[in-house]
Formats: C-alpha cells, sequence, structure tokens
C-alpha cells in the first residue's frame, strides 16, 4: 500500500464521498433535533415520530426512545438526500440551488409521501405555523446540503487545478 505525500503532515482530506456522507448524516440529526425542537415548542404539529408510524407497532415510538430512533432514521434519510444532491447538483454555484432543493424535499415529503404517514395530516389541512416551520426548516436544511456540497466541490476542483499546473 502506497503511502500518500503529505508534506508538513497535515491531515490527510477526507475523500468527496465520505464527505458527503458526514454532511447528510449530520444535517440530518441537527434538523431532526430542531424539527423536534420546533414540535416541542409547538411550531409545528408534526414530531419527527411520523416516519416510524408505518413500520413500529406500539405506543414507545411516541416516547423519547422512539423520538431519538427517528432523528437517527431522519439522519440516514439525509444522507441518501446528500448523496442525491452530489449527483446532480453538486456542480452548480450558490446558495440558490440548495434553497430549491430544500423546497423540492418539502414538496415530495409533504405531497408524495404524505400517505405513507398516518400521524401527518394533508398539506391543506395543516395550520400556517406547521407550513411556514416546515418549509423553513426543509430551506435552510437545503442550503446546508448545498452549500457544503458544494463549497467542497468547488475546493478540490480548485486544489486539483493548482497541482496540474
Amino acid at each position: 500500500m502506497m503511502k500518500e505525500h503529505n508534506p508538513g503532515n497535515y491531515p490527510v482530506p477526507m475523500s468527496f464521498p465520505v464527505m458527503v456522507f458526514w454532511t447528510g448524516l449530520i444535517g440530518g440529526l441537527f434538523w431532526g433535533l430542531i424539527g423536534c425542537l420546533a414540535s416541542y415548542l409547538s411550531f409545528t404539529e408534526i414530531r419527527p415520530n411520523v416516519i416510524l408510524e408505518p413500520w413500529a407497532i406500539g405506543n414507545w415510538k411516541y416516547e423519547w426512545l422512539g423520538t431519538l430512533i427517528s432523528i437517527i432514521l431522519i439522519g440516514i434519510c439525509s444522507v441518501v438526500a446528500a448523496f442525491i444532491y452530489y449527483a446532480v447538483l453538486r456542480k452548480f454555484t450558490g446558495f440558490w440551488f440548495g434553497m430549491g432543493y430544500g423546497i423540492l424535499l418539502f414538496l415530495v415529503v409533504f405531497f408524495v409521501l404524505n400517505p405513507l404517514f398516518p400521524g401527518m395530516k394533508p398539506i391543506f389541512d395543516l395550520n400556517r405555523d406547521t407550513l411556514i416551520t416546515s418549509v423553513c426548516i426543509y430551506i435552510v436544511y437545503g442550503i446546508f446540503i448545498g452549500y457544503s456540497i458544494n463549497y467542497e466541490y468547488q475546493n478540490s476542483n480548485e486544489q486539483e487545478n493548482e497541482e496540474a499546473t
């Protein structure tokens, strides 16, 4: 196995797919916690636990363990969302694409996937606070994922160009 040249003993940067994985996981966990806090403070009717409703049996899914497992599942789903962003939108600059991606994810969850979650009312039956809070969380999540991936992509391209010259 060849050792990578590392002048000055600087830490070796992560590979791009590993960075996308960590960005997705941390983004999902963080914004899942923010969503949990928003439901606790009554900004939204939707709790993270709705992700467990179609698959888990029992009332434990509505308690602290269910909330914890739900946030972890949101983190795992977020990894998938981050890799989709990486595959499709990584080359586009600016935060607008991340914002649009967040809005797209909101529309997919609230229109397409809504029937999977029995604890989530149809979008037109949700109150205004829930809609505004949810859209804002999805937008900021999309900006986080998009900007992080795009920044690293642009940075790695610049480093490759510098090394080539």
